[in-house]
């Protein structure tokens, strides 16, 4: 199987550069997977396609403001990306420029307010930065950080609460689970009110999954790895859900990555939590995930495969299509589909 065989064509005006006023307000393309029928509708429809006794669950990691916009003390510019809390003081974190950035280098972010050392120069690049500074880590970088928006996304982000979903608590992740942006609260108490559950997963959103694939072969690709984590009152939720024939349905590709890589063979869940990089394509076989939410994805990506792997490659290209003739918008900011 072969990366290009989950290229599409996007025009580049159709990626959404800023959020709708209103969340709920983007377009729906819902997608029968058994049929491979196509409707075109808006999110805040997403209530007639759930049934009573059906499970929704989704990601609850919060986005941290890991983007550090600092300087060197001979004055030039550094942008410092975190990735990763390794303890003590220390992160992993991707650095601009990188050839500045060697070991020992120090960085000033806020007029003093934060400072980091370079500790150490990984093999793939990434930097292990140690910083310093007085109070608590978390409320320094709301008072300096900025959100690390997705390559794609030119455009300066006014309200930084709108790259959160209004779910959202458990702070760790460097990019937005974005199938979840477009949901209000308003919404789901609709959908509660249908009679449809709801169960939180964490899992930890790395910057890797806005990495290219970049081997040929789709079997030869390496996914990297995140922290994903099921709590015993969402297992019993699952798991009750099951007994009486509902569905579950994952909000986004990282809800259903975290119940693909916890369940248990029999289709049960426990209170669990690892670190995955389970890699979902065509032909895999799904024990946890009966319908799933999700925005569109970039050609040629691991989510794409992941989508295709649930649809069907050619009904999810068709999908896509459709959605580009339709000028639908594109990514994290864009509108959403539905698969069941």
């Amino acid at each position: 199987m072969k990366t290009h065989d989950f290229w599409y064509d996007l025009p580049e005006e159709l990626i959404a550069q800023t959020p709708l006023e209103r969340r709920d307000g983007s377009r729906l393309l819902v997608l029968n997977r058994q049929t491979g029928a196509l409707e075109h509708r808006h999110f805040y429809d997403i209530v007639e396609y759930l049934n009573p006794g059906d499970c929704l669950v989704m990601n609850d990691s919060r986005v941290l403001p890991a983007r550090l916009l600092g300087h060197r003390p001979t004055g030039g510019a550094v942008e410092v990306l975190l990735l990763r809390d390794l303890g003590g003081g220390d992160w992993e974190c991707l650095v601009k420029p990188g050839r500045k950035m060697q070991e020992g280098q120090e960085v000033i972010f806020g007029d003093g307010q934060l400072t980091a050392t370079v500790r150490a120069v990984r093999e793939d690049g990434n930097r292990v930065v140690h910083f310093s500074y007085e109070g608590i880590f978390l409320e320094v970088l709301e008072r300096l950080g900025k959100m690390p928006l997705p390559p794609y996304i030119k455009e300066e982000l006014q309200d930084q609460e709108r790259y959160q979903t209004v779910y959202s608590r458990e702070v760790g992740s460097a990019a937005a689970p974005t199938a979840g942006l477009h949901f209000t609260r308003e919404l789901l108490e609709k959908i509660r009110e249908k009679g449809v559950s709801e169960a939180f997963v964490t899992l930890h959103v790395g910057l890797g999954t806005f990495r290219p694939v970049k081997a040929e072969e789709v079997t030869e690709h390496h996914m990297h790895s995140e922290l994903c984590m099921l709590s015993r009152e969402t297992a019993e939720i699952l798991n009750e859900t099951r007994r009486r024939g509902g569905r579950i349905v994952c909000v986004g590709t990282t809800s259903c990555r975290t119940l693909e890589s916890l369940v248990n063979e029999d289709g049960s869940f426990e209170a669990k939590s690892r670190w995955t990089d389970i890699f979902i394509y065509p032909g895999y076989r799904f024990k946890a995930m009966d319908a799933l939410i999700t925005n569109f994805h970039l050609p040629e990506s691991t989510l794409v495969m992941l989508v295709s792997a649930f649809a069907g490659r050619e009904q999810v290209l068709h999908a896509y299509e459709e959605a580009v003739k339709e000028r639908y918008r594109f990514f994290s900011f864009g509108d959403a589909m539905f698969i069941g």
